[in-house]
């Protein structure tokens, strides 16, 4: 399971003055969840385009499956499947059409393509849905279709770029159980998320930001970075007044909302739960609880990000 299957060397793509990837590096070993995390327009895509060899990059370079992504694309494709966030499938074509039409495509025998469609039906929750047009369809029942089609030539490694976006929790579960699947059998899964949860599930992260990419690693590694300050979850009404209270601290690295809650980064950790409640009820806050939590991933991409934006504010 060591063996790395892809690997980015200062991977970088510019479009005229706009840099979108910029000189991003690192490795993906076979069977591997690897989880790449980032806002819009972070960069998550346009590597993966470089990836697969749809994009060009403007500098450095990337090899899949032991193959140089740009140069050796035809010996790369018939090995990996691919699931885009605005995976074109064809609306007129039914749900099991649209599998023997892809199989076809991938020149996969009759017998063996059907035993295939009817064991991937089962497994993405599409019993049912055969005969249904694709244009009938709503948008997980179609994202469960774009990734049937990835997995009909049993792929080594399956690229998906937000493949839950649209379903429901219950069918977000099912896609992760099939992804957990796919990796105890050697297969690779390079996926893109915005969900927390989903993070947490996977084998390893990479966070890219504005072209950059900031961190990587297990998420229980992550969790434990030793240059993240103290936590606090705060409890507090106002809500709006604290978050406003918080963020005007000098002490405090950023502040985001949990739910009802506040999670604070201190800058400095040894400051007392009891200094902070004081400081909160003199601003006139309704302090209910104030208590050092262990980080979050959310926590450590936030924090995270803060630093590149005062690296950023420092070099300009």
């Amino acid at each position: 399971m060591d063996e790395v299957v892809i690997r980015a060397e200062g991977l970088t793509r510019r479009f005229g003055a706009f840099t979108a990837v910029d000189h991003v590096s690192f490795e993906v070993r076979r069977g591997e969840i690897f989880g790449f995390l980032g806002p819009n327009g972070a960069g998550k895509t346009t590597t993966i385009r470089m990836l697969l060899g749809l994009l060009k990059p403007s500098a450095g370079r990337a090899w899949v499956l032991g193959h140089d992504a740009t140069r050796e694309t035809a010996r790369i494709r018939p090995r990996i499947g691919y699931v885009s966030q605005r995976f074109s499938l064809y609306p007129d074509l039914s749900v099991v059409e649209t599998l023997q039409f892809y199989g076809a495509a991938y020149n996969l025998p009759p017998r063996f393509l059907a035993d295939r469609i009817r064991g991937l039906l089962g497994r993405l929750g599409l019993v049912g849905q055969e005969r249904r047009l694709i244009r009938h369809l709503a948008g997980g029942w179609r994202q469960r279709v774009a990734l049937a089609v990835a997995l009909l030539h049993e792929p080594e490694i399956v690229f998906l770029d937000e493949p839950t976006a649209g379903m429901d929790p219950l069918a977000r579960r099912e896609i992760w159980s099939l992804l957990y699947q796919l990796a105890e059998q050697g297969i690779t899964v390079f996926v893109t998320t915005h969900y927390m949860d989903e993070a947490e599930q996977c084998s390893r992260l990479a966070l890219i930001h504005n072209g950059h990419l900031l961190l990587e690693g297990a998420p229980s590694e992550l969790k434990v970075m030793p240059d993240l300050g103290s936590v606090l979850e705060i409890t507090a009404i106002p809500l709006d007044h604290a978050l406003a209270v918080l963020r005007g601290w000098p002490i405090v690295q950023y502040v985001a909302l949990h739910g009802a809650r506040i999670h604070a980064c201190l800058r400095e950790p040894d400051v007392s739960l009891e200094a902070i409640r004081g400081r909160l009820e003199a601003a006139g806050l309704e302090v209910r609880s104030v208590e050092r939590v262990v980080p979050s991933l959310e926590d450590v991409f936030l924090w995270v990000i803060e630093q590149e934006r005062g690296f950023t504010k420092q070099k300009v």
